[in-house]
């Protein structure tokens, strides 16, 4: 082996391997930090992006095929100077189950309240329950199945039955995500209107 054609790097080998290796350390360090803030950006957007229906507090523009299947339900239909209650439900649920048995027990301080039942459901299982409730007994309830999902984006839905309460100039009272009392919902109305 000749040493004069040999060449030498500038760098030592071992001052080559320590310097890769601080390279590859800053890297990672740096690669954690970016990804710790972007987690921590989406995170901070995600809670601060308010739902539709805190920007637009009004009934939302809602088209929900109804139990006939002859057209849809929508906030055009509704009756002008009533206050109106939209209930969103799954006939599966329990506590939507349980919401509709406690309305309709009450349903004579539901008098001049609208309330329109929506669901994603496919339209059999909304129709069952629908005549299970004999929900066709109460002018004032309507039912229709919201196909295009609008509902559940507008009111950032988590939870079902989902109740939200609206004046008789359809402005937002509030909002509820489970299960309420009869008494908690006629008491926001009447604080309401």
């Amino acid at each position: 082996m000749n040493l004069d054609t040999l060449t030498f790097s500038a760098t030592p080998f071992s001052a080559r391997k320590v310097g890769n290796r601080r390279f590859q350390v800053i890297n990672c360090l740096m690669l954690i930090v970016l990804l710790t803030d972007c987690q921590f950006l989406m995170a901070q957007t995600t809670d601060t992006v308010q739902a539709p229906f805190r920007r637009f507090p009004t009934i939302p523009p809602f088209s929900l095929l109804k139990v006939d299947s002859s057209g849809y339900l929508t906030k055009d239909n509704l009756k002008k100077n009533h206050a109106t209650l939209i209930m969103y439900f799954s006939p599966e649920c329990e506590h939507c189950k349980h919401q509709t048995q406690d309305l309709l027990a009450s349903i004579d301080q539901f008098k001049d309240i609208e309330i329109v039942m929506a669901t994603l459901l496919p339209y059999n299982e909304m129709k069952e329950f629908y005549n299970y409730y004999r929900i066709a007994d109460h002018p004032n309830i309507q039912m229709g199945r919201d196909e295009k999902a609008i509902l559940p984006g507008f009111y950032k839905i988590r939870s079902l039955p989902y109740l939200a309460l609206y004046d008789k100039k359809g402005k937002l009272i509030t909002t509820f995500e489970g299960s309420q009392k009869v008494a908690t919902l006629t008491n926001a109305f009447n604080k309401g209107n």
